[in-house]
């Protein structure tokens, strides 16, 4: 364990032996930990090659006290490994070779000249479409190229990226949703499905303008109090130094034209006392008066600038009269990169909008460079037509008879974590307390990867099974009531499926959904957690959550629904009261250096800190206590980082440590679980009646 800046703990694993092949980042010894639990196999060394410059590939050398073939073992890593951890050749040995100090002697492993090539050289695309959507993959993906028979999921894939691939695919011309994408999973079975588009349009102005009918997350933002001009989203990047004050203002010009929420405002007059949201029509917001200079006359940017200026900022935005977005340029001279400050009211802005607003900025800028419009592609399903769509869902019967589903899993026993209870006068985000923690490389590529992947799930099963055990032995550990299940508020990307024709690939808003799932891992299991070997319970646990996840209609869209939008079953559901445990998991988000568009390396992420957030400090926490994870994409590799936040008076600080500390325990389980060979499979929910 290290302390690093800000005296964030991270937990520090083996990176010194990371190779980087294809744009991945690979742990030799996750692949090692693999075929070791292959019970033929002593001993295994991986080690990557690089016989052609430019071309590294990985070599396997196994000790074997059996006959266990090459192509044995060929086929066994084949169904635990993602395509691009596979090993292209496997070398057999009496025994590994060791130095006077009883290491590895790589001087002394063969040369794989007589061993077994595991990957016969990738097949060409057999259509145009094939090849254009493994480049889409690889792009959304952020690697150099992928196979078109890999498992999009297994290199690392989730809901968020999925929607990525639709919006690049629909900018191509090429059609297939988001749901096609979970199913088919790689670029030769998604070329079968996939459909031409007609050019792509956006939604006319008379669909997008206008007064907006408040969405669930708005309506439950509203209910904690606060004022929601303080809260938001900001991102630091550094910029190209020719970045000039006009060129920036045109490509931001763009941006609020064609992005209709960063036109919107709100004003007080609802028919049950809301606030009622507008979005003006194009033109109604001028760039120039959101962009902002300061000259650093030399000097550095450093977090302490950033903060004031982040504070200037947020005290500029307005929900009531506008605007909701500032930009500031820290301008750094002709010769030297400056810092870029993106700052936008939360009210309009999500996860997977800064993976849409940051690219449009970057080509709008370079356009203008070149002395043409910038055009960004179209948006689909406008924020106000959506809004629309989801108040006359709620009064749909169908789903008004999810209520006593979603009545059920409230009512249901969920034993208090603590001895108090959350109070929305006195338990607000100005009080909260935070930690931050991280799990390196080494733990978080499997966890994005092959754990996922062995039990058809989503990183996010994994997340909260772990979650689910470390607070059943939290419970255990403070003499709390012996209960496995815990009630948790999970937050979703929002943007489901539910309504034949819509496509929000590229539009930019708040969309958060926000459900309760019953977590319930089963009968203990923390045993297998910290001996070590990552035993049998630990897969049972996953398979377990992750049908207690799937059996919530639509990713959980319609509790919101019916809480906030249906008159009928809103105040009954109200009454139910909320989880005490909140759960996010945001996806993969690029850390200091990276660039924020693919390729692009004149803008990236600023080093004096990147994804910023805030809110009135007046606001009332929805929770007594939440985690919000995410991967940070670094040159090492991805890491897991995690930030909790509670109520000083509900959860003591050392309660909170101890159960951070048991979740990454439970996550370093299931990932230990995930190198044996007996792991993995499906369940019910794979096969859909």
């Amino acid at each position: 364990v290290r302390r690093g800046p800000g005296g964030v703990l991270e937990f520090v694993g083996r990176v010194d032996q990371q190779v980087k092949i294809r744009g991945f980042r690979i742990e030799p010894g996750e692949i090692e930990a693999v075929l070791t639990g292959h019970p033929g196999i002593a001993q295994a060394a991986v080690v990557a090659r690089e016989d052609l410059p430019g071309d590294t590939r990985l070599i396997a050398y196994v000790v074997t006290d059996t006959d266990t073939t090459p192509e044995d073992l060929r086929e066994f890593a084949r169904r635990r490994l993602p395509d691009y951890m596979l090993p292209s050749w496997f070398v057999t040995l009496d025994r590994l070779p060791l130095t006077v100090n009883g290491k590895l002697d790589h001087a002394a492993l063969p040369a794989p000249d007589s061993a077994v090539r595991t990957d016969a050289p990738s097949r060409e695309p057999r259509t145009a479409r094939e090849r254009l959507l493994g480049e889409l993959f690889a792009q959304a993906l952020g690697v150099d190229r992928i196979g078109y028979d890999d498992d999009f999921f297994a290199l690392g894939g989730d809901s968020i990226v999925s929607i990525r691939l639709v919006s690049l695919a629909r900018s191509a011309g090429v059609g297939f949703a988001v749901r096609d994408v979970f199913e088919q999973r790689t670029v030769a079975a998604l070329a079968e499905v996939a459909e031409e588009l007609a050019p792509p349009t956006s939604e006319a102005d008379h669909l997008a303008v206008g007064t907006v009918e408040p969405t669930p997350i708005m309506r439950w933002f509203d209910a904690r109090g606060g004022d929601i001009d303080g809260f938001y989203q900001a991102m630091l990047l550094a910029v190209p130094a020719d970045l000039g004050e006009e060129r920036l203002t045109f490509a931001v010009q763009a941006l609020v034209d064609h992005h209709d929420a960063l036109r919107l405002t709100r004003t007080p007059g609802g028919p049950d006392g809301s606030w009622l949201p507008q979005i003006g029509p194009v033109g109604s917001v001028t760039a120039s008066d959101l962009v902002h200079v300061v000259d650093l006359g030399g000097a550095d940017v450093d977090e302490a600038l950033v903060r004031e200026h982040v504070q200037a900022a947020v005290a500029r935005l307005s929900t009531e009269r506008g605007p909701l977005l500032q930009v500031v340029w820290f301008d750094a001279g002709a010769t030297r990169p400056g810092r870029l400050l993106f700052l936008v009211n939360h009210l309009v802005v999500d996860g997977v909008s800064w993976r849409i607003l940051l690219p449009d900025l970057v080509a709008a800028w370079e356009a203008v460079g070149l002395g043409r419009p910038p055009r960004p592609e179209p948006s689909g399903t406008s924020l106000r037509r959506w809004a629309e769509l989801l108040t006359a869902e709620a009064r749909q019967p169908a789903r008004v008879a999810e209520a006593t589903l979603w009545a059920d899993l409230l009512t249901a026993a969920d034993p208090p974590l603590t001895a108090g209870r959350l109070d929305p006068v006195r338990d607000t985000v100005g009080r909260a307390r935070e930690l931050t923690l991280s799990l390196p490389p080494d733990v978080a590529t499997p966890l994005l990867t092959t754990v996922p992947t062995a039990f058809h799930a989503g990183v996010d099963d994994v997340l909260l099974t772990a979650l689910g055990l470390a607070v059943a032995q939290w419970r255990r550990g403070h003499g709390r009531e012996r209960d496995t299940a815990v009630l948790v508020d999970v937050e979703g990307h929002g943007r489901e499926e539910i309504v034949q024709g819509t496509d929000l690939s590229r539009t930019v808003g708040w969309f958060t959904s926000l459900y309760p799932v019953r977590v319930d891992p089963g009968p203990p299991a923390w045993d297998e957690v910290v001996d070590g070997g990552g035993g049998p319970a630990l897969g049972q646990a996953l398979k377990r959550v992750k049908e207690q996840v799937r059996a919530l209609p639509d990713r959980g869209i319609g509790f919101g629904l019916l809480r906030h939008l249906n008159p009928e079953t809103g105040p009954k559901l109200a009454e139910l009261g909320v989880p005490q445990l909140g759960f996010n998991y945001l996806g993969r988000f690029p850390s200091a250096g990276t660039p924020v568009v693919p390729g692009n390396p004149a803008w990236t992420v600023a080093a004096e800190t990147g994804l910023l957030s805030g809110a009135d400090p007046a606001t009332a926490l929805a929770h007594g206590l939440e985690v919000n994870s995410m991967i940070r994409d670094t040159p090492d590799g991805p890491w897991l980082e995690a930030v909790w936040t509670w109520a000083p008076d509900v959860w003591p600080e050392q309660h909170v440590r101890a159960l951070a500390e048991q979740w990454f325990q439970a996550i370093r389980g299931l990932v230990r679980h995930g190198h044996r060979s007996d792991t993995g499979g499906h369940t019910p929910s794979d096969f859909p009646l």
